[in-house]
């Protein structure tokens, strides 16, 4: 079972959580994979860029890196690592400030100085290599070091797929819903990337309210370590979901 492919992974999680969108995955690479197009060329809101991935099937490996910055969001271009946070984002997330656009806001955090804490408990964040890839794991032939993986559904599908995740674990903090941009919940965390970011946790999400205006009402995603993956498709045939699948999903539901 620790042979399984990518792709394996990939298909066994799409089932356990029964996903219509495509399961992706995450990894860096010192050259930009056959097809691959630059994440700007479908969003510049890199998280976007990533969801309609999942939800439309015709759009190829998407990918991020030094040549490849212009046109994406300034946020999400530091949140994987390609430079340094702006000075002024403290401000931005918080309560704003006159020296930086008229004062504009998203009042995320009640000042700077509880933003800047925040960013520094996540420590420095390193690229994953002179490129990220995000590409849908039934594309993969071979693993070219997949670090992470991504799954969308709605909360019922994010759920059972959270319980899986606790299937052999004895802690509480297996899944965490962590602050930070929708792309850090999707890339940044579970690819480890973060300094001080834990490496043995599912990242549930995304709590960023900025990506309400498209990301579906209904839906959540999980950012999911490789190895966490692997284990939970290891545990899948085990486990609730196929052994109480009426259980996971109900074919009768109460109505309150």
């Amino acid at each position: 079972m620790s042979s399984l492919s990518i792709r394996d992974v990939g298909r066994r999680l799409s089932r356990a959580g029964r996903l219509e969108a495509r399961v992706l995955c995450v990894y860096g690479s010192r050259d930009i994979p056959a097809g691959a197009i630059p994440t700007k060329s479908v969003s510049r809101c890199i998280a976007k860029a990533i969801f309609t991935m999942a939800v439309r099937g015709e759009v190829p490996p998407i990918y991020l890196g030094n040549n490849a910055l212009e046109g994406c969001c300034p946020g999400g271009v530091s949140w994987l690592g390609f430079s340094e946070p702006a000075p002024w984002i403290k401000y931005f997330v918080s309560t704003g400030t006159k020296e930086f656009a008229d004062g504009a806001a998203e009042y995320l955090k009640i000042n700077p100085e509880v933003a800047e804490e925040s960013f520094k408990s996540i420590g420095k964040i390193t690229p994953l290599g002179k490129y990220t890839v995000i590409q849908a794991c039934e594309d993969l032939e071979e693993d070219p070091g997949v670090k992470s993986i991504v799954c969308f559904g709605t909360c019922e599908q994010i759920r059972n797929m959270c319980s899986l995740v606790y299937f052999r674990r004895t802690d509480m903090y297996a899944v965490l819903a962590p602050f930070g941009p929708s792309c850090a919940t999707l890339v940044t965390y579970p690819a480890a990337m973060g300094e001080k970011v834990p490496h043995n946790s599912v990242f549930l999400g995304p709590l960023d309210p900025t990506g309400n205006s498209w990301f579906p009402p209904n839906y959540m995603a999980l950012g999911i370590p490789v190895q966490i993956a692997r284990q939970m498709s290891q545990d899948l045939e085990e486990s609730f979901i196929v052994k109480r699948p009426k259980t996971a999903y109900p074919e009768q539901r109460e109505k309150i």
